[in-house]
């Protein structure tokens, strides 16, 4: 049986939130104005210093001052945290410091660069999940951490009571419609592209860069397909999909940065060796945007 935490937290529409800067340091103001707009645009949650936000780039008491303004700022929308590292004394270090802070759950990938065997990765998010406060929701992304994760290590990770979601850009289909039906774990579709997939398969949600922009949209998409008009949420995908497609060909998230610039929401600003997107892709993502019927 899925865990209860899961069930009913770990459902929506997430958005990992792109992380501000002016002029070399974190625009928290901006990241504010930013949290008031998007806690009104019906998602279940934010995600605060994932890939989208830049983690790597950003010291502990930067992400520590993110995640303190997004938390302010929320009012009580839920906020899960990304947690990347790959020394474990360290990882634990920042964890209890999360500890302290009202989360409403954990991200966390693989530990990168390293590609420990499959008991490594279990003795690793094992430790993670005892020593966490906050439900811990796993992130397979082995294209950024080297290190993959069987169906049979997830479905092992599944049975620990503190282990509840998964944000899932592992690339094998087999593997999501397999946890769907075990439904041990919220499957929260990781790439953009596969949203409506795992949607219509019975996963829970999704946390999507591509929210950033028309947010409605796609929490339009996941109620339709809760609600059972699968005709409804087709519409709404296909729309979407040009501009969703069209926002990683230059690496995210300097598409997704650049568009919101245009609406005054940043500076269109990120952090070496991350570059802005190219100024054709942004002119062709504008017009994508506005063909998008209201």
């Amino acid at each position: 049986m899925q865990n209860t935490q899961s069930s009913s937290l770990f459902r929506g529409i997430w958005l990992p939130l792109v992380t501000p800067f002016r002029h070399g340091d974190v625009d928290l103001a901006a990241l504010r104005r930013m949290v008031v707009h998007y806690r009104q645009s019906g998602l279940s949650g934010l995600v605060v210093c994932g890939s989208t936000g830049e983690a790597a780039a950003l010291g502990e008491a930067e992400q520590l001052a993110v995640l303190d303004t997004v938390l302010d700022a929320a009012a009580g929308l839920p906020v899960m945290m990304g947690l990347a590292g790959n020394h474990l004394g360290h990882v634990l270090a920042r964890l209890g410091r999360l500890g302290e802070r009202p989360l409403s759950g954990v991200l966390a990938p693989a530990p990168y660069y390293i590609r420990p065997s499959q008991d490594g990765l279990l003795d690793y998010f094992r430790r993670l999940a005892d020593a966490s406060r906050a439900p811990l929701a796993l992130y397979d992304i082995p294209y950024r951490t080297g290190a993959t994760l069987t169906l049979e290590t997830l479905r092992a990770l599944a049975d620990h009571d503190n282990i509840v979601a998964i944000k899932d850009c592992g690339g094998n289909a087999l593997t999501t419609q397999a946890l769907i039906a075990d439904g041990q774990l919220a499957v929260l579709a990781g790439e953009d592209h596969q949203l409506l997939g795992t949607l219509a398969l019975g996963g829970q949600g999704a946390i999507t860069a591509s929210a950033h922009l028309r947010p409605e949209l796609f929490v339009a998409i996941w109620r339709a397909v809760s609600a059972g008009r699968l005709d409804e949420a087709r519409g709404l995908f296909n729309a979407l999909m040009p501009l969703i497609q069209a926002l990683f060909a230059e690496p995210n998230p300097g598409p997704v940065k650049a568009l919101l610039a245009r609406h005054g929401w940043m500076r269109d600003e990120l952090r070496a060796p991350m570059t802005s997107a190219s100024p054709e892709l942004v002119d062709r993502l504008a017009a994508m945007l506005d063909a998008i019927p209201c």
